[in-house]
């Protein structure tokens, strides 16, 4: 069995974590369409589970070939089965949400979620939120206001059911992150964490599967490959390289490049699905861009003398 060897740690995020950071945001702004076009062979909640099995899968074997440890006992098993359960239910309406509104007003509002990691830390991990932090907030609210007031992206009708379950997702994700930050879970591998959620999410999804509809609507090449893309590609090899960057690097400057996930799911719905792009879409792509900027920007560090 391979050990891992130890990483060089860098002080700073260089241009190749930069370039890698593009690619990585790109494909996770991609995955949302993905996901919309494989609704067309596939029920959401079948995809969310196929999704977590065929992942989980991969990830644990390479687990298994870089000898990373899962199963040493750490007592994370209680906080790891709150964490997946969460997670299988923000990924629930994260997928039957995108079924029901466009790809770029459920980027947008999945996306809200560290805002509403500030406002669930101030008042259950004691992280106050600063004046800097206040004002990412503000216009991140401004742009939940932006989506919520646009009616002409709506296509094919109303989009309140999948509007709401995607802002759902997004608050279910933060009290996901609060949760493991608060637990034992913020001290074990990325790996684990990650198997633990996709377990989660495999199990909440078997036991709403019953209430949906037929899993396999149209066993076609395209919504196939749109599962596949999701499971092997964005699961199994931009999280795992995502996990790699953060030994590596500092989560602080890499957390700096989220902004662009939205943007690029934005527009990749716009580009690949022809979906309508308004000026409140757009208004409310730039507010929240911007809070997350603001947000994530590190804090310069005051040279004492």
């Amino acid at each position: 069995m391979a050990v891992a060897p130890a990483l060089d740690r860098r002080d700073a995020v260089d241009l190749a974590a930069a370039a890698i950071m593009v690619g990585l945001t790109f494909s996770w702004g991609l995955n949302y369409v993905a996901a919309k076009i494989s609704y067309a062979g596939y029920d959401p909640v079948f995809l969310s589970i196929a999704r977590s099995i065929i992942g989980g899968l991969c990830v644990f074997g390479w687990c298994r070939w870089r000898g990373i440890a899962l199963f040493t006992p750490d007592k994370t098993l209680v906080s790891g089965a709150l964490v997946g359960s969460l997670f299988g239910v923000e990924f629930l309406c994260l997928y039957v949400g995108l079924e029901h509104t466009t790809v770029a007003r459920n980027t947008l509002l999945v996306n809200t979620m560290p805002f509403w990691v500030l406002i669930g830390g101030h008042f259950l991990l004691d992280e106050r939120v600063t004046g800097r932090k206040l004002v990412g907030l503000v216009l991140a609210f401004g742009g939940l206001a932006a989506v919520f007031s646009d009616k002409m992206s709506a296509t094919g009708g109303s989009t309140l059911t999948g509007d709401l379950l995607s802002l759902a997702a997004g608050i279910l994700w933060a009290l996901t992150s609060i949760v493991i930050k608060r637990s034992k879970l913020a001290e074990t591998s990325a790996e684990k964490l990650l198997l633990y959620q996709l377990a989660g999410a495999v199990v909440v999804g078997v036991l709403v599967l019953p209430f949906a509809g037929p899993s396999i609507r149209d066993f076609a090449a395209l919504p196939t490959l749109a599962l596949l893309f999701q499971a092997v590609y964005v699961v199994a090899f931009t999280y795992v390289l995502w996990f790699w960057l953060l030994r590596r690097y500092p989560a602080s400057g890499l957390s700096s490049f989220t902004f662009l996930s939205p943007v690029f799911g934005v527009l990749c719905g716009a580009v690949i699905l022809s979906e309508p792009l308004t000026v409140r879409i757009f208004l409310a792509l730039g507010l929240i861009a911007a809070g997350l900027i603001i947000v994530n920007r590190p804090v310069r560090k005051q040279i004492p003398g």
